[in-house]
C-alpha cells in the first residue's frame, strides 16, 4: 500500500473512531445531565428506562427518529433543512483539530499489517499549524445555522432567538479570542499541541495560573458561546418558547440538539487543552496520559450542568452590558498585560 493511502487509511479511521466516540458522549451527556439536575434539585429524573434509566437515551433516540417530520407552510423549505445540517456539520468540524492525548505507537502484533507496526498515531484528525485559528473561524460560522434556523421558520419568536444569538456571538466572541491571545504569546504558537506541550511539568505550569484572568473570560465566553445557562438567551424558554429551534421536530430538532452539545464539548475539551495541562498530570511521578485529559473534559463537562442548575437566566441587557463593558476590557487589559511580560521575558 502506497503512503497516500496509509494516511487515508489512518485518516478516515480516525474520523469514525472520533465520530462515533461524540455520538457516545452526545447520548450519555443528555442522561447524565437529566440526573445530575435532577440530584441538584432533589428530583429523580430518567429512571423508568431500562435499570437506573441507562437507557433513556436509546428511547429519546427512537421517538425522535420515528416522530413526524413538521414544517410551517411558510417557512422557507431549504434554509430550514440547512440550518440543523451547517449547526452540526460546523460544530464536528471545529473539533477534527484537537488532540486528545499524547502520540503513541502502535504494538507489533501480528495481525496488523506490517506498514502499520510500530508507527506513531497522533490522536488527532488534523495537525494544523494554525490549529487555533481554525477553531476559532469554524466555531464563528456555527451561529449561521441558529440565524438560519430562526429566520426560515417565519415565526417571530424563532427569528428573535436567530436574532439573539448573532448578538451574543458578536458580544462574546471578541473576549474568547482575546482571552486565547495571551496563551498563544507564552507558547509562541498556534498549534494545540504545543500549546499543551508547553505546560508539561508541575500543575503550576498549567495556563490556568500564569493566565487566570483569561481562563476565567474563556470559560464564561465559552458558555456564552455555546447558549448555555446563564446565557441560553437564543432559546429563552420563558420568553420565547424553545427560541430558534421552536419549530423544529424529529431528527432535525435532534440534530440541532447534538450540535448545542458538541460544541459544548468543544469548549470543555479547549479548556483542558489550553488552560489545565491537557494530557499533563501535572506532577513529575505521573506520566502523561490520556486518563487525565478525560478526567478534565468530564470535570469541566459537569461545570456546565452544575452552571445550569445553579445560576438563573441572565436579562438581555445584562448580557450585553456583561460582554461589552466588562469581558472585553479585562481580556484587553490582560493581552497588554501578557505582552509587556513575555517582551521582558525575551530580552
Amino acid at each position: 500500500m502506497s503512503p497516500l493511502y496509509q494516511e487515508l487509511l489512518i485518516v478516515i479511521v480516525k474520523i469514525a473512531v472520533i465520530f462515533g466516540a461524540l455520538q457516545a458522549v452526545f447520548s450519555l451527556m443528555t442522561y447524565i445531565e437529566r440526573r445530575v439536575l435532577a440530584f441538584m434539585q432533589f428530583r429523580l429524573g430518567p429512571n423508568r428506562t431500562g435499570p437506573w434509566g441507562l437507557f433513556q437515551p436509546v428511547a429519546d433516540g427512537i421517538k425522535l427518529f420515528f416522530k413526524e417530520e413538521l414544517m410551517p407552510a411558510g417557512a422557507n423549505r431549504w434554509a430550514f433543512i440547512a440550518a440543523p445540517i451547517l449547526s452540526i456539520a460546523t460544530a464536528f468540524t471545529a473539533i477534527a483539530v484537537i488532540p486528545y492525548g499524547p502520540p503513541f505507537h502502535m504494538p507489533a502484533l501480528g495481525f496488523l499489517p506490517t506498514w502499520l507496526q510500530g508507527r506513531e498515531i497522533s490522536l488527532q484528525i488534523a495537525d494544523l499549524d494554525v490549529g487555533l485559528l481554525f477553531i476559532f473561524a469554524i466555531t464563528a460560522l456555527g451561529v449561521y445555522g441558529i440565524v438560519m434556523a430562526g429566520w426560515a421558520a417565519n415565526n417571530k419568536y424563532t427569528l428573535l432567538g436567530g436574532l439573539r444569538s448573532s448578538a451574543q456571538m458578536f458580544s462574546y466572541e471578541l473576549s474568547l479570542g482575546l482571552s486565547w491571545v495571551g496563551i498563544i504569546m507564552l507558547a509562541g504558537s498556534f498549534k494545540v499541541a504545543d500549546i499543551v506541550n508547553h505546560q508539561a511539568g508541575p500543575f503550576w505550569h498549567w495556563n490556568m495560573f500564569p493566565q487566570f484572568f483569561a481562563f476565567i473570560i474563556y470559560v464564561i465566553a465559552g458558555t456564552a458561546e455555546v447558549s448555555r445557562t446563564p446565557f441560553d438567551l437564543p432559546e429563552g424558554e420563558t420568553e420565547l418558547v424553545a427560541g430558534f429551534h421552536t419549530e423544529y421536530s424529529s431528527m432535525k430538532f435532534a440534530l440541532m440538539q447534538m450540535a448545542e452539545y458538541v460544541n459544548m464539548i468543544t469548549v470543555a475539551v479547549l479548556v483542558a487543552n489550553l488552560f489545565l495541562g491537557g494530557w499533563h498530570s501535572g506532577t513529575p511521578w505521573l506520566p502523561p496520559s490520556i486518563v487525565w485529559f478525560v478526567a478534565k473534559v468530564a470535570f469541566m463537562l459537569f461545570f456546565f450542568i452544575w452552571l445550569r442548575g445553579t445560576l438563573p437566566r441572565f436579562r438581555y441587557d445584562q448580557l450585553m452590558h456583561f460582554g461589552w463593558k466588562f469581558l472585553i476590557p479585562v481580556a484587553t487589559v490582560n493581552v497588554l498585560a501578557t505582552a509587556a511580560v513575555v517582551t521582558i521575558l525575551n530580552r
